[in-house]
């Protein structure tokens, strides 16, 4: 039986590898993106990934876009919550702003995509929601008070919603990824990121691929009696309990 995933913010970097693992697997992946129409267009061409635009923080936008794929390609089986921003800056700078863009993009977008696929899901008494949190959703980060609250927030907002669906069969997990080799760690200034992998104890940054694999496994039966769990991904970084 094929699976329809959606993955957002899938175009780029983690999510990017995330759909395309999933397509590995056999899965009909649909990637969403918010601006890059361009970065969308070439993955399209280079992958055969489905692509669609849409605000993933827009509450109308997600209910809407959410109709559109499965009215043109089926019901949604996996939904992976990737999109995200930082706007990084000291809360004592922090503008409102920057706050509730951060909020906006990586909670609301959460909250919006869950609600726009989890009654389908219950009816069928099948799914699996994977939210793409961070290491420092876990432990905090200096100058990251809005993106830390948000990526935090995923972690509980996994946990309740697992408890809500477990009785219609919806496994609901989180992904902390830590420091990432993707295009915006490569940004850092090369002093910085050296200092950040020093404090890596596996000595090195993470792969793309690393997570995708296992955001993969989550989305498969196999994963079926794992729930409200947060898989930390993270070279030893911060070791959760």
């Amino acid at each position: 039986m094929t699976r329809i995933a959606l993955v957002t913010g899938g175009t780029r970097g983690i999510g990017a590898a995330i759909a395309e693992r999933l397509q590995k697997s056999g899965c009909k992946v649909v990637a969403t993106f918010a601006s890059n129409q361009a970065a969308a267009a070439d993955y399209r061409a280079r992958t055969g990934i489905e692509v669609r635009q849409w605000n993933a923080g827009d509450f109308t936008a997600c209910m809407n876009g959410v109709k559109e794929v499965e009215a043109s390609i089926g019901p949604i089986d996996i939904l992976v919550n990737n999109a995200g921003i930082t706007r990084d800056v000291p809360l004592h700078k922090m503008t409102e702003s920057q706050w509730d863009e951060v909020l906006t993009a990586d909670l609301k977008s959460c909250f919006a995509m869950s609600r726009a696929v989890i009654e389908g899901m219950r009816s069928r008494s099948f799914g699996r929601i994977i939210n793409i949190s961070s290491i420092n959703g876990q432990r905090g980060q200096f100058g990251q008070s809005n993106y830390c609250a948000a990526k935090s927030g995923m972690i509980g907002f996994t946990k309740a919603l697992a408890l809500e669906s477990a009785i219609k069969k919806i496994t609901v997990n989180a992904v902390a990824p830590g420091y990432i080799d993707t295009e915006m760690v490569a940004a850092v200034a090369p002093e910085i990121l050296a200092k950040i992998t020093a404090q890596i104890p596996l000595g090195r940054l993470g792969h793309a691929e690393e997570i995708a694999s296992a955001v993969n496994y989550l989305a498969s039966e196999e994963a079926g009696f794992i729930t409200g769990m947060t898989l930390s991904i993270n070279g030893g970084h911060y070791m959760a309990g």
